[in-house]
Parts: C-alpha cells; sequence; structure tokens
C-alpha cells in the first residue's frame, strides 16, 4: 500500500520527471480551424517561453484570434493523461481560450456554461485523444484528480481544467 501511494503521489507531481534533458511534447489538431500544432512546452526541467506562447496563439478563440496565457498545468494534465493512458497521439481541440463576452454570450444561448468558465482565464481544454475512447480519457483525467473534468457524451468530448477538483 505504501508503494502504491508513492506512486501515486509520483504520477501527480509536475512533469519534472529527471534528466535535464527530458521535454514533454503535445500534439494538437483544432477543430474550427484546421490547424495543427507539435509543441514541446516543458524542456531542460521548466515551461518553455517558445512553447507557451505557441500554445497561447494556437488555443486562442477562434472566432476573432483573442489571446490568453494558458495554464501550464493544464498542459502536465494532458501530458499525464498520456502517460496514465499509454497512449500518445493527437489532442482534438474543441475549445480552448474564451474571451469573457464570448463566454457570455454562449451563456446566453445555453444553461450548460459557466458563469466563471475556466476557458475564460486560459485554465480549460475541451478535447478528445485521437484512437483513445472519450469515456476512458475522462476517466483517467478523473484519476489524476488535478481539476475539473466534465464529460459530454453525446458531442464526443471531454472537459478539463485546472480549478478545484469536481465532476460533471
Amino acid at each position: 500500500l505504501a508503494i502504491f501511494s508513492f506512486l501515486s503521489v509520483l504520477i501527480l507531481l509536475p512533469v519534472t520527471q529527471g534528466a535535464s534533458g527530458d521535454a514533454s511534447t503535445l500534439n494538437f489538431y483544432h477543430t474550427n480551424t484546421g490547424k495543427s500544432l507539435d509543441v514541446t512546452y516543458f524542456e531542460d526541467g521548466a515551461y518553455t517561453e517558445a512553447g507557451m506562447k505557441q500554445l497561447s496563439t494556437f488555443l486562442a478563440y477562434w472566432r476573432n484570434g483573442h489571446q490568453k496565457d494558458m495554464d501550464p498545468v493544464l498542459m502536465d494534465i494532458l501530458w499525464h493523461i498520456q502517460l496514465k493512458g499509454r497512449h500518445r497521439n493527437t489532442y482534438e481541440v474543441i475549445s480552448a481560450y474564451r474571451s469573457p463576452e464570448t463566454n457570455q454570450l454562449l451563456r446566453s444561448r445555453s444553461s450548460g456554461v459557466a458563469k466563471n468558465s475556466q476557458h475564460v482565464p486560459g485554465k480549460a481544454i475541451d478535447v478528445r485523444l485521437r484512437g483513445m475512447d472519450t469515456a476512458r480519457l475522462r476517466d483517467i483525467a478523473l484519476e489524476l484528480q488535478r481539476g475539473g473534468v466534465g464529460y459530454y457524451r453525446k458531442s464526443d468530448f471531454v472537459h478539463v481544467d485546472t480549478g478545484r477538483v469536481r465532476r460533471w
């Protein structure tokens, strides 16, 4: 049991896993823009400025290009989902950053949009992982206990954020 607890803690640590040459790279495809991005966001024990800037640009609100610095911990969660699931593939992005105005507009059209959405401060992303069932993606995200996890079965995506641990 002690070994299991120790290993569980290791899985939840940030991506500072070891040798100075370790790098964390994620692959994305944005379903709204058709653009792709392969980005190393963590390398040599630190988040990379260039990688994080690329992510903020790529994950900007797709209708108007408005950007927000994305929470690097969100990228760690996506990285750990791949590690825990032993499945490295491309994340398909449905939604990432949302401006306050856009969030309010979406709220006026749907009861499923949170007033204080984690998308607004750049702390949330809605994704699929190619080749992995979204129910499995949800289950892995829930096991990590790193933030909020929403499962949208009919729309076939999972919401992941760095807010408090919760599920819907």
